[in-house]
C-alpha cells in the first residue's frame, strides 16, 4: 500500500512539473522533435521550430501552413497566440516573399528565413494592414510569432532557424 501511495505521489509531482512550454530554453541541448501526427485546433500539422540566438535556443510549437490555401488564410481571424507558438509558411523554392495582415487582428513578428536557414529580416505585422512587408532577398520560409516577441527574446537577423518539414507536407 505504501509503495502504491509513493508511486501516486511521484506521478502527481511529474504531472505538476513544468512541461517546457516556455518559448526560451537556456540549455543548448538538442530538442526532442514532436510527433508529426499532431494537429492544431485549426487542423494544421504541428512541428517544432527552434531559433538559435547565441547560446540560447527558443523553441516554438508551430502550425505548418504548407498548402496554398493554408498559406492564404494564415493567421486571419485569430485572436490569440501563445509565446511558445508560431506559424511557418515554407516556400516551394527560394523566392522573395511578401505578407500582409488582412483580417488579422493580432500584431505579429514576420520573420523571413533565407536559404542558409538564417533570419534575413524581421518585420512588424500591423493588425488589419493591407500594406505588404517583404523579405530582403530570397526566402525559404516565413515564420510568424506574437508581435514584439523577437525583441523581448533577443531574436534578430542572422540567428539560425531549425525546422524539419514532414515528408507528407503538401508543398
Amino acid at each position: 500500500m505504501v509503495r502504491i501511495a509513493a508511486a501516486l505521489v511521484a506521478m502527481a509531482l511529474v504531472a505538476c512539473s513544468p512541461n517546457g512550454t516556455a518559448a526560451q530554453e537556456t540549455a543548448p541541448a538538442p530538442v526532442q522533435p514532436m510527433e508529426t501526427s499532431q494537429v492544431s485546433e485549426a487542423g494544421l500539422k504541428l512541428i517544432d521550430v527552434t531559433i538559435v540566438s547565441g547560446e540560447t535556443r527558443h523553441r516554438f510549437v508551430t502550425e505548418l501552413a504548407a498548402s496554398q490555401e493554408e498559406q492564404a488564410k494564415g493567421m486571419m481571424f485569430r485572436t490569440e497566440m501563445g509565446d511558445d507558438e508560431g506559424m511557418l509558411f515554407p516556400s516551394y523554392s527560394p523566392q522573395v516573399r511578401s505578407f500582409w495582415m488582412k483580417n488579422t487582428p493580432l500584431p505579429l513578428d514576420i520573420i523571413f528565413i533565407g536559404p542558409n536557414n538564417r533570419i534575413t529580416n524581421i518585420e512588424a505585422g500591423v493588425p488589419y494592414s493591407l500594406e505588404s512587408v517583404r523579405s530582403r532577398g530570397f526566402s525559404i520560409a516565413v515564420f510568424e510569432i506574437r508581435g514584439g516577441l523577437s525583441a523581448e527574446l533577443g531574436i534578430g537577423e542572422g540567428d539560425e532557424v531549425i525546422f524539419e518539414l514532414p515528408e507528407d507536407a503538401s508543398l
